[in-house]
């Protein structure tokens, strides 16, 4: 039991030594990853502002001048509705999804494409119309 346990230990040793000596003798010499390098108050990370760039950058710079939606994303009340006065809709392009919650309790939402000059009637009897809106330059 105790040759067992002496040539167990003696096993161990001998592969850590081995493999210790392998790993120091194949190493180069030790690099400063800092080398180089100057400490400065001055050089700062810019804010997002100074890191974004398109339509990122251009959604920042609308809500710095005060449009909290600038994709027109939030939810619109209804007003009106009827095939006289459509509730408009804007949007930049020919079509647009849009989806109509007819009561207030509903558990669904009623989807739909609203097409350019088109009127279109929701299944609750909500007319909706797509009203142009001026394209975003996000070059500028």
């Amino acid at each position: 039991m105790a040759s067992a346990l002496c040539r167990s230990v003696s096993n161990i040793s001998r592969r850590c030594i081995a493999y210790s000596s392998l790993r120091f003798a194949s190493a180069g010499p030790v690099v400063d990853p800092q080398k180089g390098k100057l400490v400065s108050d001055a050089v700062t990370m810019p804010d997002g502002l100074g890191h974004s760039v398109g339509p990122e950058r251009w959604e920042l710079l609308a809500r710095l001048a005060g449009n909290e939606d600038p994709f027109e994303m939030k939810v619109n009340k209804r007003t009106g509705g009827t095939l006289d006065s459509p509730v408009a809709v804007p949007s930049m392009y020919e079509k647009r999804l849009v989806g109509c919650i007819c009561e207030e309790d509903a558990i669904s939402i009623n989807w739909m494409y609203l097409h350019k000059g088109e009127q279109k009637r929701c299944q609750c009897g909500h007319w909706f119309k797509l009203v142009e809106m001026k394209p975003i330059d996000i070059a500028a």
